[in-house]
C-alpha cells in the first residue's frame, strides 16, 4: 500500500511538474523588445536642437533645472534651455501639446521610463506667446520647489499657489 502511494506521488508530482515547465514555456519569458518604445517626433519647429539628441535625452531635466534656478533665483532669462522654447518646438501637431496624449514628446518618454511629469502641474504643456505660463509669484514658487527637490520633499500646485500670496 505504501508503494503505491509513493508511485501516484511521484506520478503525480512528475505531471505537476511538466504541466508548470509546459505552462512556463508556453507563456515564455518576456522579450526585451515586448515593451513599446517610445514615440519620438520630430520637433515641429526649428533646424536642430539646442543639444544633440544623446546629451538632451540624459541631461534634459539637470538643462532645466539649472535654467530655472538662473531665471528664478538670477534674474538671468535666456531661451536657450528653456521649458517654454522646449514646448514651442516639441508640441505635436496632432494636439498642439507635449504631453497631452500619450504618443506626445514628453509623455511618450517618460511613460517608458515610468518617470512622473510634474513641470505640467503648473505650466502649460502648448506653445504661448510671451504671456507668463501661470500666474504664481515664480520667484517665491520656484524657490520653494527647488528647495523640496533638495529635500526630496514633494510641492503640491495649490502649496506653491499660497506661497505666492
Amino acid at each position: 500500500m505504501a508503494s503505491k502511494i509513493k508511485s501516484l506521488l511521484a506520478r503525480g508530482s512528475a505531471v505537476l511538474t511538466a504541466a508548470v515547465l509546459g505552462l512556463g514555456l508556453a507563456v515564455g519569458p518576456a522579450q526585451a523588445g515586448d515593451a513599446p518604445k517610445p514615440v519620438i517626433t520630430k520637433a515641429v519647429k526649428g533646424e536642430q536642437c539646442v543639444e544633440d539628441t544623446e546629451y538632451m535625452r540624459k541631461n534634459h531635466m539637470k538643462l532645466l533645472n539649472v535654467h530655472r534656478d538662473k531665471t528664478v533665483i538670477e534674474g538671468v532669462r535666456t531661451p536657450k534651455h528653456s521649458l517654454k522654447e522646449c514646448i514651442n518646438c516639441h508640441a505635436s501637431e496632432q494636439t498642439g501639446s507635449v504631453a497631452a496624449a500619450k504618443e506626445d514628446f514628453c509623455v511618450s518618454c517618460h511613460s517608458y521610463a515610468a518617470v512622473k511629469i510634474d513641470c505640467f502641474d503648473c505650466h502649460s504643456t502648448k506653445p504661448q506667446g510671451s504671456a507668463a505660463m501661470h500666474s504664481l509669484n515664480a520667484e517665491t514658487a520656484h524657490y520653494k520647489h527647488k528647495l523640496a527637490s533638495q529635500a526630496n520633499a514633494k510641492v503640491s500646485a495649490e502649496e506653491m499657489a499660497g506661497i505666492a500670496k
